[in-house]
């Protein structure tokens, strides 16, 4: 079985805040994942665009490759995700982290937010349900981005579960994306500038100034 591993753009000058960037997956199953992984891959993309314009704004964003690629069947991710929380704190102390889940890494996100780093969660066309918890989010922020024409997560459910997440989160938002789909690859520069321009809001919000 192959370990977690991490990938980190810290901030040259010093961070005042770390972004955990979490992978997609599949329902189920037991596959190792290695670096041929096409989720893990396309959130390495997207680590790579947003890392220079995140560094500007003193966020360093680390990248988590989970064991298996299955929510069952193999190791946790959840596991994996409190693993890497961990790993940031030791290198980093205190800072406060956004997770930033793209599907099945934003299920994982809303499982792990209660860690006390976290200050947010932003999930790019997110697997949530019903059955995923919103007490985990008391007091932080939730931002969200769908496309109408993703056909592997619900638009729908994530409307739900942004509703739920208002009566305990500090503040919550639905990025409406229209026509896009599920997999980033259309519409790739407009992913990652909602993924940046929400982390940098939930960031604004949550995290005090220097000096205060």
């Amino acid at each position: 079985m192959t370990d977690p591993h991490l990938t980190a753009y810290d901030a040259p000058a010093g961070a005042r805040a770390m972004v955990l960037l979490l992978h997609g997956g599949k329902p189920h199953s037991r596959q190792p994942i290695d670096g041929r992984s096409a989720s893990w891959r396309r959130a390495l993309w997207l680590q790579r665009s947003i890392a220079a314009r995140s560094h500007e704004a003193g966020v360093g964003v680390w990248l988590l490759r989970y064991r298996h690629r299955g929510w069952t069947g193999g190791a946790n991710p959840t596991d994996d995700a409190r693993w890497a929380l961990d790993r940031l704190r030791e290198a980093h102390g205190d800072l406060p982290v956004v997770l930033l889940g793209h599907s099945m890494g934003a299920r994982v996100a809303v499982h792990v937010a209660d860690d006390p780093s976290v200050v947010g969660v932003v999930g790019l066309a997110p697997w949530w349900s019903a059955d995923d918890p919103v007490a985990t989010l008391a007091g932080r922020a939730l931002r969200a981005a769908h496309g109408r024409r993703d056909r592997i997560t619900s638009f729908r459910e994530t409307s739900r579960y942004v509703d739920r997440a208002r009566t305990v989160a500090a503040s919550v938002e639905l990025h409406d994306l229209g026509g896009l789909g599920h997999y980033m690859l259309v519409g790739s520069r407009e992913w990652h500038d909602v993924a940046l321009s929400s982390v940098l809001e939930v960031i604004a919000a949550q995290v005090p100034p220097a000096g205060r």
